[in-house]
């Protein structure tokens, strides 16, 4: 019951203040709408950014890798690191330039307008079937657990894992619906704060447990031995060649991945599209980039202490579940839990404000009904969202049955992502280097993408012509072979004249005088971390 009052009380109090905050914007405007009247500061970009990547599939996912495969998952984490700077040296003050409030607007602009509406068809079904339907299904895991729902159903887990998908789906879309971005930003920097607290505080507990438990006593102290002393090989992030994620791989398809996600993912890169100005957007930036260098700590340690103290789980993505109800007393656990509850909510909520965005300004307003009024789009815009809502909620318990065949949940996500990622990332780059890349160019490039991941990554179990490859290897062949194809058509036929940006002077683009400096300080760390790390 205590653990049910605590869910209660964080939960509502989060709704009301962003209620508080929100509930004189304006959300009948596109841009109060959709980018909080460009309106957010460094610390509120740098909370949302962290906190819709960070969710139950993050928290469930990776320390279920970790629990099988060690420290070597925590690439997904400092590699991030690299493409949140590259975001804010090279990707955003091009976006802000634009005055943009789509990444397929930037590439309608920069190529043509059958570019944009491609794009934004991809980027829509990659939130509808990558994103979505995965942050509700580890969601509903967590919250099933934490709160015993399938005893409500008589011990079927298969009705509470759908009760507990729709509850979720329904508060999510209620803030991303009704509140428009602002909301879904201000509470994502509140429950920030609390999934830091909670979030740092799982691994200190667990490896007091390993020390009360399997080194005779002694907490803390005797804990951190007993982990560095026993199978420390759990804690080397450098993978080997048979590995889940060879060292090598994280110069070919996890930078790709890595970089799609973070510097040209609507979902995550429309929040830097509503700053103040540059200098806002790239201080906010930078500080998730550091932020994320904290990853390893909350994201897989806990994996690899669950590995310790529960030896032999059938299912490793139960494994951050029960560290959780180990660890921490009833009162906690029911904070921690709205803290999660919230972490779910922004990653699904700021999906589904991203696929609305994308729909109304880009297909809507772009081409069905040019002559529409912002009332008029927002109003579609909430009806696409519930549209899109219900569908989410329809696939996520289908990702049960799916996830035993690519290695477990967080694998699944990544190489159903990199269908999508791969080419979205190449047109993009190109876009900005090579000024006379064309839109057949662009649009050869998205075809052949997508095919060729689809058939050599996905029906061929990732082989290339009989060639058996790691996927984010194939991944980053992919990309290389799109860079190819777009040079060589640009080559045959340019643009007759070399693309030039218009400046729209929507937002201040003047960058912070600390913004290189501040991106080296972050990659030399990421090198410390594995320098030092690999020593285990």
């Amino acid at each position: 019951m205590i653990q049910f009052l605590a869910f209660l009380f964080f939960t509502g109090l989060v709704a009301v203040i962003a209620w508080q905050k929100t509930r004189r914007d304006d959300h009948h405007s596109s841009t109060g709408y959709f980018l909080a009247g460009r309106s957010l500061g460094w610390l509120v970009i740098a909370g949302s950014l962290l906190l819709t990547n960070l969710s139950t599939e993050q928290l469930v996912g990776l320390n279920g890798g970790a629990y099988a495969n060690g420290m070597q998952v925590m690439a997904w984490e400092v590699w991030s690191s690299i493409a949140i700077v590259l975001m804010a040296l090279i990707f955003l003050p091009r976006y802000l330039k634009s005055g943009i409030a789509t990444v397929s607007a930037f590439l309608q602009r920069r190529y043509s307008k059958a570019v944009g509406i491609a794009v934004s068809a991809l980027l829509l079904f990659s939130l509808l079937t990558n994103i979505m339907p995965f942050v509700l299904y580890s969601g509903a895991l967590f919250m099933s657990e934490s709160f015993n729902v399938p005893a409500m159903f008589g011990g079927n887990e298969r009705a509470a894992l759908w009760a507990t998908v729709i509850a979720l789906g329904v508060v999510g879309s209620l803030y991303a619906i009704v509140g428009g971005l602002k909301a879904v930003a201000v509470s994502d920097t509140i429950n920030g704060i609390g999934l830091l607290i909670g979030g740092l505080l799982i691994p200190i507990l667990g490896i007091v447990a390993i020390g009360n438990e399997l080194a005779g006593g002694g907490g803390l102290g005797a804990g951190f031995n007993y982990l560095t002393e026993n199978a420390p090989e759990k804690l080397n992030p450098v993978g080997g060649p048979d590995d889940n994620i060879p060292f090598s791989t994280l110069f070919t398809g996890m930078l790709v991945i890595t970089t799609f996600y973070w510097c040209t993912n609507q979902a995550i890169v429309q929040r830097t599209f509503a700053a103040k100005s540059l200098e806002q957007g790239q201080k906010g930036v930078l500080f998730a980039a550091a932020m994320k260098l904290l990853g390893p700590f909350y994201l897989v340690l806990p994996g690899i202490i669950a590995w310790h103290l529960f030896p032999g789980l059938e299912d490793s993505d139960d494994a951050y579940g029960q560290l959780v109800g180990k660890v921490l007393p009833t009162w906690m656990l029911g904070f921690f839990a709205a803290v999660l509850f919230g972490a779910i909510l922004s990653s699904f909520n700021s999906s589904l404000n991203s696929a609305v965005t994308l729909f109304c300004i880009d297909i809507y307003k772009g081409t069905i009904n040019q002559e529409a009024s912002d009332a008029r789009t927002v109003a579609v815009g909430k009806w696409f969202g519930v549209a899109v809502a219900a569908s989410a909620i329809v696939l996520a318990p289908l990702i049960h049955d799916l996830k035993g065949q690519f290695g477990g949940l967080f694998d699944l996500m990544k190489q159903l992502a990199a269908l999508y990622n791969v080419p979205l990332l190449a047109v993009v780059l190109i876009g900005i280097f090579h000024r006379r890349a064309t839109s057949r160019a662009a649009l050869a490039a998205l075809a052949t993408g997508v095919a060729f991941q689809a058939i050599f990554g996905l029906w061929q179990g990732n082989s290339l012509f009989g060639i058996e490859l790691h996927w984010l290897h194939l991944a980053g062949i992919n990309f290389l072979l799109l860079v190819a194809v777009m040079y060589v058509i640009s080559a045959i036929a340019p643009r007759p004249e070399p693309y030039v940006q218009e400046y729209t002077e929507e937002v201040d683009i003047q960058p912070w005088r600390w913004a290189v400096p501040c991106g080296v300080a972050i990659l030399v760390a990421i090198a410390a971390m594995y320098l030092l790390m690999s020593r285990f």
